[in-house]
């Protein structure tokens, strides 16, 4: 019987272990795939204080380091949904099963992506999720956003106050954003609508050097971006927790600031919760919030 079992080892999951073993109480991080989450992506984390530069991976590795050092346990199994017990709470995975008196959910998100080819070999050397993490690095330089929501939107938006182009590409031809947005996006000189377009190719060694877009006639454009920002949704990792916890019409895990859901005993943190910022603070900041209402839960039980 663990006192916590956290599911997720991104920056979220990793800072709730640490918060609750020097809370003094037992924790497991379960993690599937690779820790870090979605941070190991960045090229450089510069917006994180007191950090002036340091890749995402570095970031994750001495986080991982650091909740190890401190006694930490950890599974490397996919958590398949969590079920309510007499004395607390039993985490089933396609390994094995594990008993806690707290859950932790830091399940994450992952990004939607473009499935073509290539793409997999560029994220992080030209293909980015985040204008506000990465679009410092391409100062000057001419970009591409592609979707059609708010967010493609507004990273159009953002990007253009630093970079000399953004080709805003769509497939439909009119923006899902809302129309003030678009209005401002249209007004911006240096962003050049590219609607009823798909992007269909990528290249580079290394480094994103170009953009293949083909619209609905089967036309195709080169354009010489050198980052590719990818907007086209999230989907987070709450798949199997829906029946113990509750989501939104888009799969987030309903709760506030204070990291609880409507099941007494089980906490969210990170981007797998509904919230409006999604970064690596406010990631880190869930799993305080959640590990520390986890040890309260727990002594009071």
């Amino acid at each position: 019987m663990y006192d916590v079992v956290i599911i997720g080892a991104g920056p979220a999951g990793m800072t709730a272990a640490l918060y609750t073993l020097r809370a003094g109480k037992t924790a497991l991080l379960i993690e599937s795939s690779g820790f870090g989450g979605q941070i190991v992506y960045s090229n450089s984390v510069e917006n994180y204080p007191a950090v002036k530069k340091q890749s995402g991976m570095e970031f994750a590795d001495a986080l991982t380091e650091q909740v190890i050092s401190l006694g930490a346990e950890i599974s490397l199994d996919k958590a398949t949904g969590i079920t309510k017990e007499p004395d607390g709470f039993c985490v089933q995975c396609e390994g094995e099963s594990y008993k806690a008196k707290s859950v932790i959910i830091a399940a994450g998100v992952h990004h939607r992506k473009l499935g073509i080819e290539g793409e997999e070999a560029l994220i992080g050397g030209g293909i980015s999720f985040c204008a506000v993490c990465d679009g410092a690095f391409f100062k000057n330089k001419k970009v591409a956003v592609v979707g059609g929501g708010n967010t493609a939107v507004q990273d159009a938006i953002y990007l253009s106050a630093g970079c000399e182009k953004v080709w805003l590409i769509h497939r439909r031809d009119a923006f899902r954003a809302e129309k003030a947005l678009c209005e401002q996006a249209a007004k911006k000189e240096n962003i050049e609508f590219v609607l009823n377009s798909n992007v269909t190719a990528v290249t580079g060694s290394g480094s994103l050097e170009s953009v293949t877009v083909t619209d609905k006639e089967g036309n195709t454009r080169v354009l010489d971006a050198a980052g590719l920002f990818v907007a086209i949704g999230q989907i987070p990792g709450n798949q199997a927790f829906g029946d113990i916890v509750e989501l939104d019409e888009s799969g987030y895990i309903i709760a506030g600031e204070d990291c609880r859901t409507n099941c007494d005993g089980i906490f969210v943190a990170g981007d797998c919760r509904t919230k409006s910022v999604r970064q690596l603070t406010t990631a880190v900041a869930d799993g305080a919030v959640a590990a520390i209402a986890a040890c309260e839960y727990i002594d009071k039980n």
